[in-house]
């Protein structure tokens, strides 16, 4: 911009000197052609300028509009990726919620389907009870088919000699079974094992035991419930003893008294067959009946096999362990099973209580007989004669 100024100027000055240019005056018309070339050379120097001047700002404005669109672009693209990238991160997020969501549905279907160990448990423990019950009724009905038949004098019983007979069996049972030292220094038998001495009149020969340990027990148990219910039986009737009016009359008797008994020792039957060893255990019940300190077995009665799983419920480590990290369908089938086992030892409640309430109708029967009394004797019938 100053390069045309000074040019001007030095031409000026050259031309002064060359031409011997004189000074102007004022008062004369003048007209210098080469100070008007000057000042055009001049005034197109400034206008020059003056157009550089626009023009630099005009490219510096282009510049800084380039810049600063090329800044909003750069602007613009790094949001873009931002929220490109912020896409990518919520994808990937909700894949990985969405995974983490199926694999606890899926662990709560696996669970909703699958039985836990003790399930499995329970159910082996259930059918053991089952097939021991099972297998002490049976053993019940044959202690009482020998035992009816025992009261009732049948034929081949002792009673259907007479009562001497009967009597004398029992006695001899007592001697080569439970002889105490008493009766062994008379000489009247050999004294028994220790453990065995007297078991025919103790009542731990019935309820000592949640299993009788083998045959000897059982008869222990069965020969002290002979000796509560009918230490000895009547000599049966028969012969000329039946067939006259008063034998007719004691026969009648006798029958109500046979059923009383029947019914009395049935109850008996039951608590010897509940404890004879009918079953085999399982490993569960072996198990508990270790933790428990019993003598390890791999048989027990149905009365311990009830036994061994109440108390595996109520004090087995294992089951408590299981049951603190089992899912909510597991908890809920062992409450079933529980409740299950409660209403299995409720029914045979109930028939327990139907064999006392039958006991307690024959007492009252018994009351109301002795009661009544005859307002006269009644004439005794005859029978025709053959």
């Amino acid at each position: 911009m100053r390069k045309p100024v000074l040019l001007a100027t030095a031409s000026m000055l050259v031309g002064a000197m060359i031409f011997g240019a004189r000074p102007a005056y004022a008062d004369w018309p003048t007209f210098d052609a080469i100070t008007h070339l000057l000042l055009q050379q001049l005034q197109s120097a400034v206008t020059g300028a003056i157009n550089n001047v626009a023009s630099d700002v005009t490219g510096m404005q282009t510049s800084l509009s380039n810049i600063l669109t090329q800044g909003f672009t750069q602007n613009a693209n790094y949001i873009k990726g931002a929220v490109g990238a912020q896409e990518g991160i919520a994808d990937a997020s909700n894949a990985i919620q969405d995974q983490y969501l199926r694999n606890i549905r899926n662990a709560q279907v696996r669970d909703q389907h699958i039985l836990s160990p003790e399930a499995c448990i329970a159910l082996d423990s259930g059918q053991s009870m089952t097939v021991a019950a099972e297998q002490a009724a049976k053993v019940s009905a044959a202690i009482g088919n020998v035992m009816d038949a025992r009261g009732e004098g049948i034929p081949g019983t002792p009673a259907w000699s007479g009562q001497g007979q009967a009597m004398e069996a029992t006695t001899q049972l007592h001697f080569a079974r439970y002889c105490d030292q008493d009766e062994s220094q008379a000489g009247l038998c050999t004294t028994a094992p220790a453990a065995e001495i007297n078991a025919d009149q103790r009542a731990s020969s019935l309820f000592g035991e949640a299993s009788y340990a083998d045959q000897t027990a059982v008869n222990a148990a069965n020969d002290y419930a002979t000796e509560v219910i009918q230490p000895v039986v009547p000599g049966a009737l028969r012969g000329d003893a039946l067939t006259s009016v008063a034998g007719q009359d004691a026969e009648a008797r006798r029958r109500g008294y046979n059923a009383q008994m029947s019914l009395a020792r049935g109850v008996l039957d039951d608590v010897v067959a509940s404890r004879a060893a009918a079953v085999t255990l399982t490993t569960a019940q072996q198990q508990q009946m270790q933790a428990e300190g019993l003598t390890p077995g791999t048989t027990a009665s149905w009365y311990e096999a009830i036994d061994l799983d109440v108390n595996r419920h109520l004090s087995g480590t294992d089951w408590q362990a299981s049951l603190q990290y089992m899912p909510e369908k597991s908890v809920m089938v062992e409450l079933a099973t529980e409740l299950a086992l409660s209403n299995y030892i409720d029914w045979q409640n109930f028939q327990l209580a139907q064999k006392n309430a039958s006991v307690n109708a024959a007492f009252l029967a018994d009351m109301a007989q002795n009661r009544l009394k005859p307002a006269r004797s009644m004439p005794s019938p005859q029978l025709a004669g053959n």
